[in-house]
Parts: structure tokens; C-alpha cells; sequence
């Protein structure tokens, strides 16, 4: 097992950082009268106190996630949207100019994305053909200078789970930071990294109220890792990362978990039906297993289909220039009525 040492890892302007204090950091208890802030008095039209600052710690949606997720509220970051999350990491653990990270296409396209904002080298080790992690490829990339191993799983946008095993040898082999994006692991069974936490001090998973939350418009990213990690986030993130009205709205979604999980329970379903139905297509080369809101199919001619459904105001993802993925579509899990539409446009396709 790589020994890991997080210190070696931090940047040194970071480890140096005095984060900007601001008023609802400063105090968090109760009083009548607020003058800190340079908020207007007087309120907002809206009339929801939207004219006070939000909690800069998102501490009550942190406490009802924990309950849920089955994690220490410390041990959870809360970003504007996941892509905080990665870019937070960059910025933590990543010198410009000097330092790499390494990802596994075909995956997620902000990871790289990431790295040529803050000026990273992201080296890539392709998925194996059967869209599973090359672990020998991506040992082999690794240098001193390797900070950061994006891992997606289940994957976007190939649908699967990445093999626990691989995983858990990366994690225990990898000197950097693993970062497990799960945003689709509620479509999944198979047991989420934040179960892990306490084992691995190099584990960052992430997770997102904008899949099975139904949550997208209020980017609300999830990242779970030691204290140690999330003290660094807190202390880099701009001080109300996250707005009032996200974090109101957050707390009220976590009440309905049962809605959730029946919306879980039909798209799975959806997701075998629709897999079948296209598999019947003569222009259908390959339906992909899926554990996402998703899946891969493999067609004659991607831009063709693409552009067929276009026209029928049915919009899909082409992914035929993503690596391993010639003549792929990626089709996402509607509602029985969408897909029965899809389905139907799809008979008159030739």
C-alpha cells in the first residue's frame, strides 16, 4: 500500500492561504439587530429574507444530507454544482504549469476541462474496450508530479460501474488524490465510495442533488472526504459558494426521499424496457448495460440518427467523437410517455 501524505500534496500558497472572513463567519448566533453585513434592512420584494446572507457552511442542509448519505456533516462539502468541486481540487492540490492529473476517457468532459482552465496536464488513459479501467495504463502514467486520478463509475458516458476491485487497487496504490464521481450511483447497485471514507485518507467522492434529485437548476454538488480535505475546500471556496434559495430549496427536497426513490424505481424499469425495444432496431448495432439514468447504443451512422431525431424534436447526445465511442448515441431515461414518443419516431427511421 502507497503510503499518503496529504501535506505533500497541498499547495504551498494553499497551506499558506488566510481565507477571507466574512460576517456570517465571523458570528453565527442568534441576535435582533444585524449591522455587520452591509445588507439592506429593509428587505427584499421577494420578502423571504433573501436580503440577509446564507449560511456560508450550509450547516443545516449539511446535518439533513449526513442523515441521509450516512456521513459526518464535517466530512461533507457542499459546491455549486459538482464542477466546484473538481475545480476546488485543481486549485488545491495542483501547481499550474507543473503538475498532472489523470483521466480515463471516455468519461466526464470537465475533468479535462478542469485541468486546461488551471493550466494541468491531463494525461489519458483510455477505457479498455469494454469500457473498464485500464489500472496497469494508468500506473504506468504516473510521475511525482501526478496529483489527481478522476474516476467516474458509473461512467458518463458509458453507463457502467467501474470494476470495485480496480478501484480499490488505485486507492491503494495511487500516492495522489482518487476522485470517485458517482453522480449516478443512485441508478446503480453497487455500494457507494462514501462508505469507504474512514479507509481511504486519499478518497474524495463525489455525488449531486441534479440527478435522481431532480434537482439540476440549483447546483448542488456533493463532495465527501476527511476533514482534513474539506477544511482545504472550505477554505478556498468564495464564502457563499451556495445561495439561500439553493440551500432552502435543498432542505425541503431531502424531506421527500420516498418521491425520490419511486422515481429511482420507474426510470430503472424504463431503462430495461427501452434497452429491449431498441435492441430490435436492424440500425441498433449494440444497447450497452447501463447503471446510470442512461445508456450507450452503438448505431450504423450517429450523425444520421442524430439528425433524424433533431428533426423530430427529440434531442440525444451524439458521442460518436469521444474515444471508444464511434457511431454511439447516448440516450437519456425520459418518462414512459417520452420514451414511447422515442420509440415510435425510431419505427419510421430508415
Amino acid at each position: 500500500m502507497t503510503e499518503f501524505n496529504i501535506d505533500k500534496l497541498v499547495r504551498e500558497n494553499i497551506k499558506n492561504l488566510e481565507p477571507y472572513s466574512s460576517a456570517r463567519s465571523e458570528f453565527t448566533g442568534e441576535a435582533s439587530v444585524f449591522l455587520d453585513a452591509n445588507e439592506n434592512a429593509f428587505g427584499s420584494p421577494l420578502d423571504e429574507n433573501f436580503h440577509r446572507y446564507p449560511d456560508p457552511l450550509q450547516w443545516q442542509l449539511k446535518v439533513d444530507l449526513s442523515k441521509i448519505k450516512g456521513v459526518p456533516p464535517q466530512n461533507i462539502f457542499i459546491g455549486n454544482g459538482s464542477d466546484e468541486v473538481i475545480d476546488l481540487a485543481y486549485r488545491i492540490f495542483c501547481e499550474p504549469g507543473m503538475d498532472n492529473v489523470i483521466i480515463c476517457p471516455p468519461t466526464y468532459g470537465m475533468y479535462k476541462v478542469g485541468a486546461d482552465i488551471n493550466n494541468i496536464e491531463a494525461r489519458e488513459v483510455n477505457l479498455t474496450g469494454d469500457f473498464q479501467l485500464d489500472v496497469e495504463g494508468v500506473l504506468s502514467a504516473v510521475d511525482e508530479k501526478t496529483k489527481l486520478l478522476f474516476i467516474c463509475s458509473p461512467n458518463n458516458p458509458t453507463g457502467n460501474n467501474m470494476d470495485r476491485m480496480d478501484v480499490e487497487f488505485l486507492l491503494n496504490n495511487f500516492s495522489g488524490i482518487v476522485i470517485i464521481d458517482e453522480a449516478y450511483i443512485n441508478y446503480s447497485r453497487q455500494k457507494p465510495f462514501i462508505q469507504e471514507l474512514t479507509e481511504y485518507e486519499n478518497l474524495i467522492v463525489m455525488h449531486t442533488l441534479s440527478k435522481a434529485w431532480g434537482l439540476a437548476a440549483l447546483r448542488l454538488g456533493l463532495g465527501f472526504a476527511s476533514e482534513k480535505i474539506i477544511d482545504l475546500f472550505n477554505k478556498v471556496k468564495p464564502p457563499y459558494n451556495i445561495n439561500q434559495a439553493s440551500q432552502q430549496l435543498g432542505i425541503k427536497a431531502l424531506a421527500n426521499i420516498a418521491e425520490v426513490n419511486e422515481h429511482i424505481k420507474i426510470i430503472v424499469e424504463q431503462r430495461s424496457l427501452l434497452q429491449q425495444q431498441l435492441s430490435e432496431f436492424d440500425f441498433i448495432k449494440k444497447v450497452y448495460p447501463s447503471d446510470s439514468n442512461f445508456f450507450l447504443v452503438k448505431t450504423d451512422n450517429a450523425n444520421k440518427l442524430y439528425q433524424y431525431l433533431l428533426a423530430h424534436q427529440i434531442i440525444v447526445r451524439n458521442r460518436t467523437k469521444e474515444p471508444l465511442c464511434e457511431n454511439c448515441i447516448r440516450i437519456t431515461i425520459g418518462t414512459p410517455a417520452e420514451n414511447e414518443t422515442l420509440i415510435k419516431t425510431l419505427k419510421n427511421y430508415a
